[in-house]
């Protein structure tokens, strides 16, 4: 006489459903992957800019180096609102932008 032992659930159905479930490692790999990639864009367009007001700074062009002083400031504002980079690390960066300017071409502020 035969004894079949039943678990539950139908055997083909399991066999199917496992064929098309995806783990949560892979989607949490898939997930980090594209966030990995856009914040290296943010980073990019970032140290682009960071290149393009040191290359003005370094021409003494004032006009220059002003308007990419205010496309960089945007630009790290905009990496530190998606969580790119830290809001230290972008004050930090602002800051010795800003100094580098200054110092360069002579604005000094006054104290009142």
């Amino acid at each position: 006489m035969w004894t079949f032992i039943f678990y539950g659930g139908n055997p083909l159905a399991e066999e199917k459903k496992n064929a098309v479930r995806k783990s949560s490692a892979e989607k949490r790999h898939a997930q980090s992957e594209v966030r990995r990639l856009r914040n290296k864009a943010v980073k990019s367009t970032c140290r682009t800019s960071a290149k393009k007001f040191v290359a003005a700074v370094q021409k003494k062009d004032q006009e220059a180096a002003k308007a990419a002083l205010i496309a960089l400031q945007h630009e790290y504002d905009v990496a530190q609102r998606k969580g790119v980079m830290h809001r230290n690390a972008v004050s930090r960066k602002k800051s010795r932008m800003y100094k580098l300017y200054n110092v360069t071409f002579g604005v000094v502020k006054t104290a009142e």
